[in-house]
């Protein structure tokens, strides 16, 4: 394929602001006919541009054609968050009228940021490793964790929370979204390794595997038993504990966990029910030498975790969340320490296990041997 097919699916996404102005202009007088024939010319208009810039394109990976549009409904997001926040007008007002409830709550407005900015670039390095044959796993995997912690909250979020009795067209339309994204997700998993496991398993001896060679991984370890005693307490939180603690933190720290809108319930039990788990199982991973799927595990996990801090640190602290939930000032700090250490040290935790999986690898017969 060449470089071109990059270059306009790029453009491509682009696109998409012309086509949110010109379709909100002519949706502007809320008439229904109005709305169908604005939906049919923004429509053509993508057609054409389509058509246009892709028209060189040969790929046979159909996941080019998914991170294209996906490319495209992130610069979406991106004007929904900027307009919701009164930086640009004009773009998507109807839409934010008749939009889903989500999109309105701090929660969906920092999705739209986080959508349209870390997505975005996400989906670009993956249409340029495809573009010009490179392996996209390690971005491909780090995006699954982000996209299935946004998924898992933005469905159970609108079941269970105040605005699940509101669910409507652009709620399905999101379904379709997630449907094609599972797939992907799939795909994804089942791109080959590229890494040479011959030649890392013959780097590091038994002796090299210790835990006292390895003071980095003993901090990780630390780290690991903190985590999830971390997430498991905030999951009681938002099941209801009554123990003081509980009550104290919530009132001191992070009132935002009794939000009512239940993305931050839905959430905090995601996070107990997966992370938690995890943080059991990567601690295995790292005393337990040859554990080949530590790096992959590590990779959806700091994908998941970064999207769901960034998304309740931002909502937390947010406008749109009612002046009782957010953050007291006297505990903005103890908050921001405490959640950004949570976000950052898995990200650390990944990068270790990616750049240096000497000690995930098994150990070849004749180093046993020797």
């Amino acid at each position: 394929m060449s470089a071109s097919a990059g270059t306009g699916a790029f453009v491509l996404s682009l696109m998409s602001i012309p086509i949110c102005y010109i379709f909100n202009t002519l949706s502007s007088n809320n008439s229904f006919d109005a709305f169908v024939f604005a939906g049919c010319t923004s429509l053509i208009i993508l057609v054409i541009s389509v058509r246009f810039v892709l028209q060189k394109t040969n790929s046979l990976d159909p996941l080019f054609y998914v991170y294209g549009v996906h490319a495209f409904l992130s610069v979406v997001n991106l004007i929904i968050g900027l307009e919701q926040d009164n930086i640009i007008d004009g773009f998507v007002t109807f839409y934010l009228k008749e939009a889903d409830p989500h999109i309105n709550t701090a929660h969906g407005h920092m999705i739209a940021y986080w959508d349209g900015c870390v997505h975005y670039l996400m989906y670009l390095l993956m249409i340029a490793a495809i573009t010009w044959g490179d392996n996209y796993r390690a971005i491909g995997l780090y995006w699954v964790g982000s996209f299935l912690t946004h998924a898992i909250v933005y469905v159970l979020g609108n079941a269970v929370g105040k605005h699940g009795t509101e669910v409507g067209l652009f709620f399905f339309l999101h379904m379709l979204f997630i449907a094609v994204s599972v797939w992907a997700c799939f795909r994804i998993f089942s791109q080959p390794n590229s890494e040479d496991e011959e030649q890392t398993q013959i780097t590091l001896n038994a002796a090299d595997r210790s835990l006292t060679r390895r003071p980095l991984d003993v901090l990780f370890i630390i780290y690991l038993v903190l985590a999830v005693s971390f997430c498991v307490f905030r999951g009681l939180i938002v099941l209801d504990c009554s123990t003081q603690w509980c009550h104290d933190y919530t009132q001191q720290y992070e009132p935002y966990l009794k939000d009512p809108s239940a993305y931050p319930k839905v959430q905090m039990v995601a996070s107990m029910l997966y992370s938690g788990p995890y943080y059991v199982i990567a601690l295995y991973g790292l005393l337990v030498p040859g554990c080949e799927w530590m790096p992959d595990l590590t990779l959806v996990h700091s994908g998941a975790v970064a999207q769901a801090q960034f998304s309740h640190m931002g909502a937390s602290l947010h406008t749109r969340t009612p002046f009782s939930y957010r953050v007291p000032a006297d505990g903005q700090s103890v908050f921001l320490l405490l959640n950004i250490l949570y976000a950052l040290i898995p990200q650390v935790l990944c990068y270790r296990c990616s750049t240096n999986p000497e000690f995930f690898r098994k150990l070849t017969a004749k180093k046993k041997a020797e």
